[in-house]
């Protein structure tokens, strides 16, 4: 069994000795029922990983310590950044969690005009602290120590009237480039893939205008939660680390 990891948002450093989270603790304590004695990884967000161990549970409360840092990273050396229309519930946090476990570096959700969620008011900010929360957990999971940022949502012009740096490819079936064709990235990739019902013509068009080169995946149509993650992990296995 690996050791478990948590993500904490606050200093972490040698020698230090604190209580879990409401959150991590809770976990720690009745999902994964450790105990005294066990240890623990912790990782912040802002590089490397610590060790740690328990030193007390009681109830919901865990107390730990730090015993050392390992300056380790597993990120890829591929940076692309995901650029996904909004689709509804479980749909987005699964396309954000696999994307994580595939290695992207940033995520830009995207207001599509087909996308079945609308977000606004104080939605916006409840769903941007979920799907970061997602993306957190998914780097428990797979051992990264850096966390990807979830901006908010922007409606696709107002987001490539902001663009600028790396290439832009985005998603299509009526492409004729496949990614296969494509050089290897100088810098980094922003990848855009569509919601549920994909673009509208006139989102298409500004993309065009911007010179996003459209790339197909193989003559079959994909769904909004597999399209992103075949072309991360196709990315990947072309110019990365698988």
């Amino acid at each position: 069994m690996s050791t478990p990891r948590f993500y904490l948002d606050q200093p972490l450093a040698p020698g230090a000795r604190f209580s879990l989270p409401p959150g991590p603790a809770r976990h720690a304590a009745r999902a994964l029922r450790l105990v005294a004695g066990d240890t623990i990884t912790l990782f912040n967000g802002r590089g490397g990983e610590f060790a740690a161990r328990i030193e007390r549970i009681h109830k919901d409360e865990v107390a730990v310590s730090i015993t050392g840092f390992a300056d380790i990273e597993r990120e890829s050396p591929l940076r692309v950044l995901l650029v996904q229309g909004i689709s509804s519930g479980e749909r987005m946090d699964y396309t954000l969690q696999k994307a994580v476990e595939l290695g992207v570096a940033a995520i830009q959700p995207i207001a599509a005009r087909r996308s079945v969620v609308k977000l606004t008011g104080e939605r916006v900010d409840r769903r941007v602290a979920h799907w970061q929360g997602v993306v957190a957990s998914a780097c428990e999971q797979c051992g990264r120590n850096q966390v990807p940022v979830v901006a908010p949502p922007l409606p696709l012009a107002q987001w490539l009237g902001q663009q600028k740096g790396g290439r832009l490819l985005f998603l299509s079936p009526l492409a004729e480039t496949r990614l296969a064709d494509l050089p290897p990235p100088a810098a980094q990739d922003w990848l855009v893939a569509g919601p549920e019902g994909g673009f509208e013509a006139d989102e298409i068009a500004a993309l065009h205008a911007a010179r996003a080169t459209p790339v197909r995946l193989g003559p079959r149509v994909l769904r909004t939660e597999t399209a992103a993650l075949a072309a991360l992990a196709a990315m990947q296995t072309l110019w990365g680390d698988f």
